[in-house]
């Protein structure tokens, strides 16, 4: 498995991890998964878009950086409420380029980034069997036009998408020695955040 870890952004377990990678590496499925083994809050960024971003993206429109903005301020805004209140939470955010990262984790130590990271043929396969998301597969080429991958300064934990997803999981958790604190895979996920009793 061909996994990266950035240790040096701190030794303590952080207050958010931010899952990103272009839509259809598993930033949900991962992301949705570390938040049930750790009992954290999860956040899918994807439902933050206002509805125009939505509508464009059904059309196959890609975004422009003047859609992103208020997208990724709403995000930023969600993170560090949970960082303010003393929760912990997990974010799946495509954070495509540097720029964007800044706004979601800037030079907060608490904020750890994990890139999911997998070749364009291999993700085109699994969009393509989603009926449901309102990616559709041809904006997949302009991702990964506009994809930045991490710099070793983002201290990124880069993790394959070829693994299984609870593999890739569990290297996460090790990698962020948090292992301990996780609970049992079987255990229920919580409930997204905002989701009606």
């Amino acid at each position: 498995m061909s996994l990266q870890d950035g240790r040096t952004r701190t030794a303590s377990p952080p207050a958010v991890v931010v899952v990103m990678g272009v839509s259809g590496s598993g930033k949900s499925t991962i992301g949705a998964l570390l938040a049930r083994r750790l009992c954290w809050e999860f956040e899918d960024a994807d439902w933050l878009h206002p509805a125009g971003n939505v509508d464009k993206m059904h059309k196959g429109i890609p975004l422009t950086d003047e859609d992103r903005w208020p997208w990724l301020e709403e995000v930023a805004g969600w993170i560090d409420k949970m960082r303010s209140s003393g929760g912990r939470a997990v974010v799946a955010c495509s954070a495509l380029k540097r720029r964007y990262r800044d706004v979601l984790v800037g030079d907060h130590t608490d904020v750890r980034l994990v890139y999911l990271k997998g070749d364009e043929t291999l993700i085109a396969r699994r969009i393509a069997t989603r009926h449901e998301h309102f990616m559709p597969p041809r904006l997949l080429h302009s991702q990964f036009e506009a994809l930045e991958e991490p710099g070793a300064d983002e201290a990124p934990i880069i993790a394959s998408i070829a693994p299984e997803p609870r593999e890739i999981v569990a290297w996460i958790l090790s990698t962020l020695n948090i292992i301990e604190a996780a609970a049992p895979p079987e255990q229920t996920a919580p409930r997204p955040s905002g989701a009606a009793a």
